[in-house]
């Protein structure tokens, strides 16, 4: 998949082009049924694919002080549209210009003028541009007098609800792990590099870790312990990470501390991925590390039982293995 930063790396004329917008934080079963519809309607002529989607997050620069955590990095998101089959991710800077722009400005300049669309696929509630005057109505009177078609993607459900990165990220706040996975079609997955910690997980509750550096913008699962899958220079491993602030030691600061079975390798300064499989129990405090240690024995023998169980983790490891 070619990835492109703005319309001026836009060289060549697109090939009959099937297009969808938005902004795909999680890349969810609703996105991926947007992607599903643009590659169904550009192979029937052997066209080009394109998402369009933006950075940052609108909303950070329509309400600056929004406290919302993307499901999703950049990376991640762009890895998970070229699996859906897409060839081209064109990635707009949003700013208060962009913001500002008229709907129709924006359709005749980026969807006419530079991609030559010939199908247009939104979802069903899908509105861009000033005032979000660009909403699917609109887009069809665009369409009638550019020539090009408008295909309008119904909800996705799933148990009765509409599938959404709202709703993605109330289940991942509320540590409902397995219902994100049916909405995301995959686990929830996090990513980071392992830094050093306090040196204590080994040396003195008898569990070594490694601690992940959360970024500010990352959507943290409720606090607590959850069995996981880990991704280590594709390999995968089980494991059981605590979401917290570790009272027992008295910390302040939020962490996400893996311990990875059968694993003894330095990995000091490594990017790990962390597949997010169930949640366990909630974080506590305890005496003393031996406490501690006793309650951990018992969560990995939870984990492993959980894994032993799971259906899905070797497919999720090969998927990791094909990026």
């Amino acid at each position: 998949m070619q990835i492109l930063r703005s319309l001026e790396e836009i060289k060549r004329p697109f090939f009959r082009p099937a297009v969808t917008i938005g902004n795909f934080d999680g890349v969810h079963l609703g996105h991926q049924a947007l992607f599903k519809k643009v590659v169904d309607l550009a192979s029937k002529r052997d066209g080009d694919t394109i998402a369009i989607t933006f950075e940052p997050h609108p909303l950070k620069v329509l309400r600056p002080k929004s406290s919302l955590k993307l499901i999703s990095t950049f990376e991640h998101k762009a890895e998970l549209i070229k699996k859906a089959g897409i060839e081209w991710l064109l990635c707009l800077r949003f700013d208060k210009e962009l913001a500002s722009t008229p709907a129709r400005e924006f359709v005749e300049r980026v969807f006419v003028r530079k991609i030559g669309v010939e199908d247009l696929v939104v979802g069903y509630d899908y509105a861009f541009g000033k005032g979000r005057e660009g909403d699917r109505e609109f887009l069809k009177t665009m369409g009638d007098i550019f020539g090009f078609k408008v295909h309008v993607v119904d909800p996705v459900m799933i148990d009765g609800v509409i599938v959404s990165s709202t709703k993605v990220r109330e289940l991942v706040s509320n540590g409902e792990m397995r219902r994100v996975y049916k909405l995301l079609g995959r686990y929830y997955q996090i990513r980071g590099v392992v830094r050093v910690g306090k040196r204590r997980g080994g040396s003195v509750v008898g569990f070594p870790t490694a601690n992940l550096v959360l970024e500010e913008d990352d959507l943290c699962p409720k606090v607590g312990v959850y069995c996981v899958q880990v991704i280590l220079d594709s390999q995968c491993f089980g494991g059981v990470m605590n979401i917290g602030y570790n009272p027992t030691f008295g910390d302040t600061g939020l962490s996400a501390e893996v311990h990875i079975f059968d694993f003894d390798k330095d990995i000091y300064g490594k990017a790990i991925k962390v597949n997010i499989i169930q949640r366990i129990r909630d974080e506590k405090k305890f005496s003393g590390p031996l406490e501690l240690r006793e309650q951990i024995c018992k969560d990995v023998e939870t984990a492993k039982l959980i894994l032993a169980k799971e259906q899905n983790l070797t497919r999720a490891c090969l998927d990791e293995q094909d990026d």
